[in-house]
């Protein structure tokens, strides 16, 4: 990163923090000659002026020793504090503690909590909210209720966010539209359309927990996104029998579900629903739904047409839009306007994302590139962009289909060096690779691997293996697997039986 230059601040002169001396103060009392036949009343006046320097002085060092004191004070307290959150986050980590773990600090407890339901950790957030309730300056927030029940919606738990409702209620907290709203949601996000639709019954013949287009559109999402459109065609009709006109973000989830669902027609009469209504202008969700709806079923022209019409319109497009854009000109091999956008972005700015620098990496994987898929990739880690799994896959994949057994061992070596994360389709693409080029040992040494980090293969593992095998024509080791693979089957339905 480049510094800015400029002139310097000048820096004011330094305080001089030492005591001058007692000499300084007493300069009247230069040696007098004749010290006799000083008058009574000058004598009076350098003693007055001695006991003024010295009262300075004396009042002064008390001053400074009262600050040092303050200082230590001050000190401690801070290590006290630093001592206590750290006493917290033990008790938290733990899920139990001494006598005392009702008086925790707050700040620390509530800030656990925060840090569980923004990472999704739901059962250790119940944990930490059970020792919450637990201490002495608890009070029952809906606020915080709230936010656990759309967590939960959104781990699919919806019997343990219904418990917290419930739980809300009793312990004397409103239960407000924003509250049922969130448990409508996590109803319908775990598929539970007639507990969701209910409720939905619930608040509309409740005066003060009414639904508003939040709500409808929540549960609108719900439906679409299980592909249930009869399901969201009846709440948008029960939204206007309300007299509750869609917004943006409703007409979004529509045009997104349509499009996803390759239904053109439906969702282009969306579009135009959206634009005729006036008050819910098209946004730049709008134009990605749209636009990956055409690039992802391969309608180049109608995608590049839709992308003119809405920057006319004066939308402007964000990093999303062109990582839609490259992803459908990268999966269409249309490299020559993929480099287009690559070149855009580079001249206005546009910062990439881990999802920009994986889509084109993949393109060039799939086109066989080596040397610009491994250009970006050393790209990338300049820029401090950590890969993922997806990143290396598509190295993996590449150099499988070329044969480099070599670079694949890199990509390893690389691994064991960093904080990564793996998960089973990064062992899978491994063993398809060193599948493809007939490295059966490597191959083998990739479960040995998996098991010592702790993942089991599953069918596609095994079934990539069986594949490798039978295309060099190893029927033996095909047989050994297939048997291996109905006894535990065999195993596996046993197990079954005796559970039940």
């Amino acid at each position: 990163m480049a510094s800015v230059s400029g002139p310097g601040i000048p820096f004011p002169p330094p305080v001089n923090w030492q005591r001058e001396p007692k000499s300084e103060n007493l300069q009247t009392q230069q040696p007098n000659p004749k010290p006799r036949s000083e008058p009574p009343a000058e004598r009076t006046n350098a003693r007055t002026v001695r006991r003024i320097d010295s009262a300075k002085l004396r009042e002064r060092e008390a001053r400074e020793t009262k600050e040092e004191v303050n200082r230590k004070i001050a000190s401690q307290k801070a290590i006290s504090i630093i001592l206590r959150r750290e006493a917290t986050k033990a008790v938290i980590e733990k899920k139990r503690g001494p006598s005392n773990s009702k008086r925790l600090l707050p700040h620390t407890v509530l800030e656990a909590l925060h840090e569980r339901i923004t990472a999704l950790r739901w059962e250790s957030a119940l944990k930490v909210f059970e020792l919450l309730r637990e201490q002495l300056w608890y009070r029952p927030n809906p606020a915080t209720y709230i936010k656990l029940i759309v967590m939960l919606g959104k781990c699919k738990q919806p019997e343990k966010a219904q418990y917290l409702f419930q739980a809300m209620v009793a312990e004397g907290c409103v239960a407000n539209r924003e509250a049922y709203t969130a448990l409508l949601s996590a109803y319908g996000r775990s598929g539970l359309f007639d507990k969701a639709f209910s409720l939905l019954e619930e608040m509309k013949s409740s005066p003060d927990c009414k639904p508003d287009v939040y709500t409808y559109s929540v549960l609108i999402k719900s439906c679409l996104q299980v592909f249930s459109f009869d399901k969201a065609e009846s709440l948008l009709a029960d939204m206007a029998a309300q007299g509750i006109k869609p917004n943006t973000v409703t007409y979004n989830t529509l045009v997104d579900a349509y499009g996803k669902a390759k239904k053109f027609t439906e969702m282009e009469s969306i579009l135009v629903e959206m634009l005729q209504v006036g008050q819910c202008e098209p946004d730049v969700w709008t134009v990605n739904s749209t636009l990956r709806a055409f690039g992802s079923s391969g309608q180049i022209e109608m995608m590049e047409k839709c992308y003119e019409k809405f920057q006319h319109a004066g939308i402007q497009p964000n990093v999303r839009t062109f990582n839609i854009l490259l992803d459908s000109y990268g999966k269409t091999e249309n490299y020559e306007k993929m480099g287009a956008v690559m070149e855009y972005m580079q001249k206005y700015h546009i910062s990439w994302t881990l999802v920009t620098y994986n889509i084109v990496i993949d393109a060039f994987s799939r086109a066989g590139d080596l040397k610009q898929m491994e250009f970006l990739f050393r790209l990338m880690q300049s820029e401090r962009i950590k890969p993922n799994c997806y990143t290396l896959c598509s190295l993996v994949r590449a150099y499988g289909q070329a044969g480099k057994a070599e670079k694949i061992r890199g990509v390893l070596s690389f691994i064991e060096n960093s904080d990564m994360t793996l998960d089973i389709v990064f062992f899978n693409c491994l063993v398809d690779a060193y599948g493809m080029m007939g490295c059966f040992a490597e191959m083998k040494g990739i479960l040995e691997m998996m098991e010592r980090k702790g993942y089991k293969p599953d069918r596609i593992t095994y079934g990539t293996m069986i594949k490798a095998y039978s295309l060099s024509g190893m029927t033996s080791h095909v047989k050994e697997l297939q048997d291996f693979l109905a006894s535990k089957e065999r195993t596996s339905k046993e197990m079954e039986k005796h559970k039940y």
